[in-house]
């Protein structure tokens, strides 16, 4: 094919590329559509946002205010900033906004049309059955209870007095542990091979679950899962899918293993011990009832999320306190002088300095800046700003983290931030780390149990510190599906 006949078929490409371009952007016409940068045909605006950058959204926030519009290639997404919008969208029209993207990717799995999971599935029925069980079932076997510090944080296994160490492994073995407890009535040996594996798939299928929704604009496998989601019919190509959420996938069926063990050895004459066991004890009263969303599906994806949502989390917000503690010696020092109350879950309020540092450690580390995506199901208003039904909505959580006009020193460890003058814990209430409303963190109850118990009871045994002549390590973060510290090593010396 010759130039001259190239030019008429590019053209014919690039104008009917254009007007699907702007078939997508009928939103940004509509009256009191939110403001936004200007978006190019096929493109949209993926050269003004980073997602490793969480800044870049806070630059756009600057110049468009706390709610703008985005055109990340067709896809419409309204960005919301700051505690009122944030709040005003998930809370004020929380019923509206609590339905996630659709997601056909999870075909892939061996998703069928009775499975329900908590963290990414779509608003409805079986979801608040789901989330109601979680809840409760947690409640019951001890969220919030008189929890010991013995009894809830098993051994970290730390290495010998002196020795430099990563604590990121450790830590991942210590949360995944309790959650196993809590899920399966078991604890594994941290070098049980079968343990090892399902931490390494559990942390790359988060990487997967998470990762698509918030970077599937960019190349790879993210990209490849929302073309996907956005042409469905090719998830009946043979061999291409599967190569998209393969760890999720593997970890899925190594989890239906043990939850097929658990279940020969349960007894359903005994009071349920895990969650678990109160799951089956629920689909043994549902027999009959198609209404009901407790099947075996649902079992296998309920623990999943327990596991993906609540292990990398609560590990990566503890290798937050140990960085931090080791470079605020002084803020270290405050913490060990718990010695005479430590013990239960209630001794937080003897305790007011301790809770105010697990707080900012949260609240610095900033680990999910940008939540899980959110989906409009009607017309809402925002801060004066109309949201079309069908949109996608970003929750900018560290604009809320760090905002200037709510904190003292937003982009410093700063624990007074949690502390009156009289030094009684204040929790202000742009302290949305798990997100509001509806569609809130389900582990919120676990993870501040675990973090409370974890850190208490590690200040407690042991200070941690940098050797002399030993480099300093930094408060440098790696962007990604979570906000991690960069690898640092320390020592831990009993106290």
């Amino acid at each position: 094919m010759g130039l001259d006949a190239l030019v008429p078929l590019a053209v014919t490409v690039a104008i009917f590329l254009l007007l699907v371009d702007l078939m997508h952007r009928h939103q940004r016409w509509t009256a009191r559509y939110p403001p936004g940068p200007l978006p190019l045909p096929g493109l949209g605006n993926l050269l003004h946002v980073d997602f490793q950058n969480i800044y870049t959204f806070n630059q756009l926030q600057h110049r468009f205010g706390d709610v703008f519009s985005l055109q990340l290639a067709w896809t419409p997404v309204v960005v919301l900033n700051g505690l009122a919008a944030v709040r005003e969208a998930l809370v004020t029209c929380g019923e509206d906004t609590a339905d996630r993207p659709p997601a056909p990717i999870y075909q892939v799995l061996g998703v069928g049309p009775r499975s329900q999971e908590v963290l990414l599935a779509r608003y409805g029925h079986a979801w608040r059955e789901q989330r109601r069980f979680s809840v409760s079932t947690l409640r019951n076997l001890g969220l919030g209870k008189k929890w010991r510090t013995g009894k809830a944080t098993p051994d970290p296994h730390l290495p010998p007095p002196g020795r430099l160490f990563r604590p990121n492994g450790l830590l991942n073995k210590a949360a995944s542990n309790v959650i196993a407890s809590l899920t399966c009535g078991r604890r594994f040996e941290y070098d049980d091979p079968r343990f090892l594996r399902l931490l390494d798939l559990a942390q790359e299928g988060l990487k997967e679950e998470l990762g698509f929704l918030r970077e599937m604009w960019s190349e790879g496998p993210q990209g490849l899962c929302r073309m996907l989601n956005v042409v469905p019919l090719l998830l009946r190509i043979p061999g291409l899918a599967g190569k998209v959420l393969c760890s999720q996938k593997a970890f899925l069926t190594q989890l239906d293993e043990l939850l097929t063990e658990h279940r020969m050895i349960w007894d359903p004459a005994q009071p349920p011990g895990d969650l678990t066991e109160a799951f089956l004890a629920e689909m043994e009263k549902a027999k009959g009832n198609p209404e009901s969303s407790f099947n075996d599906e649902n079992l296998c994806m309920v623990v999943a999320d327990l596991f993906l949502a609540g292990m990398v989390t609560t590990s990566v917000t503890l290798a937050w306190g140990l960085l931090l503690m080791i470079l605020h010696p002084d803020v270290q020092r405050r913490v060990q002088q718990i010695d005479n109350v430590i013990g239960q879950m209630d001794d937080q309020a003897r305790m007011p300095c301790t809770t105010a540092v697990i707080h900012e450690v949260q609240r610095f580390g900033d680990i999910v800046p940008l939540g899980v995506t959110h989906m409009t199901s009607r017309d809402i208003e925002v801060q004066g700003f109309r949201i079309p039904k069908g949109m996608m909505l970003f929750t900018n959580l560290s604009s809320v983290l760090k905002d200037e006009a709510v904190w003292e020193k937003p982009f410093h460890f700063h624990p007074e931030h949690f502390l009156d003058a009289q030094g009684h814990f204040v929790k202000p209430e742009a302290f949305l780390p798990f997100s509001a409303g509806r569609r809130a963190c389900l582990g919120e109850p676990l993870a501040r149990m675990e973090l409370f118990l974890f850190f208490t009871s590690l200040l407690q045994h042991f200070s941690f510190s940098v050797p002399t002549g030993q480099p300093r390590p930094s408060h440098s973060r790696v962007v990604g599906f979570l906000v991690t510290p960069s690898p640092y090593e320390l020592c831990a010396v009993p106290r």
